[in-house]
């Protein structure tokens, strides 16, 4: 499940999306939560729905629960870093470079 990141981080990576992941910090862009911002809790790649924090709902018995978030409607406005998502982010940008590269072959 991936999400798209803000302008900043888009100009900072060269890339325009990444795979969500727990304690990434997202803005809501749609829907009834739309503008609202936390960190991610949880992912449920099965349920396609990702948990953010301060974002939850009452039951009718009196029990609040977290409401699950599409990961389309969200925007990625700061990253958990670590190598892999080092790896990964270096492995996109790369990609990108090479077209361009090829584009002057003929």
């Amino acid at each position: 499940m991936s999400a798209n990141l803000s302008k900043e981080l888009q100009a900072r990576h060269g890339v325009r999306s990444m795979p969500i992941r727990k304690d990434d910090e997202v803005l809501i862009t749609r829907g009834m939560y739309k503008t609202r911002e936390g960190k991610v809790t949880a992912c449920f790649r099965k349920k396609f729905a990702v948990h953010v924090e301060r974002i939850t709902r009452e039951k009718a018995n009196g029990a609040t629960v977290h409401v699950g978030i599409p990961a389309s409607s969200l925007t990625i406005t700061k990253l958990k870093m670590d190598k892999d998502r080092k790896a990964a982010l270096e492995r996109k940008n790369r990609n990108k470079g090479s077209d361009v590269a090829m584009t002057n072959v003929d």
